[in-house]
């Protein structure tokens, strides 16, 4: 415990392929403890307004994430304090009352859309990846996770898409693979990107 944790950084659009990069690397490091933070843990709490002005809220800006809370939460890692970590409802578009015990790690895996355009958290990491997908495949695997696991609609996941994600992403989130140590193309589909930042973890 005397060696500060490494903190990874996983970045890119919605559907990208994000999670499953994250799994691979905890996978290929059976051994290893890792503690993994997700920012879509950290939007901001808004329990004042109406469901339906949540609802309508845009989830894809910077502004929408409480990335205060998230890097004093990622210093406490750092030092090898452990934290809880929110958890948000897209359901209801809140925060619930309950929290996931953290426990510091070796590893820290943080992912999110927008966790690069962020300079404090930026600074926070030491290896920064950025996962590249075609647009048409996030696209598709945003719909299925969103009206298999979140109760939407067809009709309102393409929406939202075509207003919100997809200007989004090309103001905010596609900006920032200028900040990533090692851009992937198709995430975890990717063998020979998994080896080398496994390879690097190890070292």
């Amino acid at each position: 415990m005397n060696e500060k944790p490494m903190l990874i950084g996983i970045a890119g659009g919605s559907g990208s392929g994000k999670s499953t990069l994250a799994d691979l690397i905890k996978n290929r490091l059976a051994n290893q403890q890792i503690a993994t933070v997700e920012e879509d843990a950290y939007y901001r709490n808004t329990p004042d307004t109406t469901l339906e002005d949540r609802r309508l809220q845009n989830y894809d800006h910077p502004t929408a994430f409480d990335h205060e809370l998230l890097a004093e939460h990622l210093r406490a890692l750092l030092r090898w304090e452990g934290i809880c970590k929110p958890v948000y409802s897209f359901i209801t578009y809140e925060r619930t009352d309950q929290t996931i015990p953290v426990q510091p790690a070796p590893v820290i895996i943080l992912e999110g859309i927008l966790i690069l355009e962020d300079p404090i958290l930026r600074q926070l990491m030491d290896i920064k990846l950025f996962v590249d997908t075609d647009p048409d495949v996030r696209f598709i695997r945003r719909l299925v996770r969103d009206v298999e696991e979140r109760s939407r609609t067809l009709q309102s996941v393409v929406r939202q898409y075509m207003e919100l994600v997809r200007p989004m992403h090309l103001q905010f989130v596609e900006p920032t693979k200028r900040y990533a140590d090692l851009i992937i193309p198709e995430g975890g589909m990717n063998e020979v990107a998994v080896d080398v930042i496994v390879s690097r973890i190890k070292r």
